[in-house]
């Protein structure tokens, strides 16, 4: 039996939100303009500095009050065209039946030049609780990459987070706090926890 079921959030940090947050601060320069990020706006208020001139929120379901957008990514040209310098998609395509449809919508709610920051699960536990049946893939570098061929970018980052003592301790229910720094800094690409992917449209 996991330690804990709730990805850790009851024994203190899950060890998956340490590796998003670092990827974000890295590229934190480029959430700046107009911004959107899926079901809040936390990490672009954290992160934008002062530099954000409005900030939208997507969600599939209405029912979410902080949402500005409400829209499938699954359905092809859900997302208005141009519209976005900085999109923060992170551990959201896992959910969508067909992730190059996400993408796609990604690609086109950006403008030229807009920038992608973008995060996928490499491993973790299941999302099966009742009602609930979207959580269907886990995604590795190659399959990221694939999965952004067919889009125009001019240039696309990847990076892994996490090695084998970490994706262990993720699915054990085990917390950051629980772990020391060096113990989840270091990275092992063979065991990804966080696949993450900052890619910029093409400007034309």
């Amino acid at each position: 039996m996991p330690f804990d079921r709730d990805w850790g959030y009851g024994r203190g940090t899950p060890i998956d939100r340490v590796y998003i947050e670092t990827f974000l601060e890295a590229h934190a320069g480029d959430v700046r303009g107009r911004c959107l990020e899926v079901l809040n706006s936390n990490y672009t208020e954290r992160h934008g500095l002062g530099s954000v001139a409005s900030a939208d929120v997507l969600d599939i379901d209405p029912a979410n009050l902080r949402a500005t957008l409400i829209a499938d990514l699954g359905e092809e040209n859900s997302l208005p065209e141009e519209r976005y310098d900085c999109f923060i998609l992170t551990q959201t395509i896992h959910l969508v039946s067909d992730m190059k449809t996400a993408i796609a919508n990604a690609h086109r709610a950006l403008v030229p030049g807009g920038v992608l920051l973008l995060t996928v699960p490499g491993v973790g536990r299941h999302e099966s609780r009742q009602g609930f049946a979207h959580d269907r893939w886990r995604v590795t570098v190659p399959g990221l990459q694939w999965l952004l061929e067919g889009t125009s970018w001019t240039n696309r980052t990847f990076t892994t987070f996490g090695n084998v003592l970490t994706a262990t301790a993720l699915l054990f229910g085990l917390a950051v706090e629980e772990l020391e720094p060096h113990e989840i800094a270091a990275n092992d690409p063979d065991y990804p926890v966080i696949v993450a992917c900052r890619a910029v449209k093409d400007s034309r």
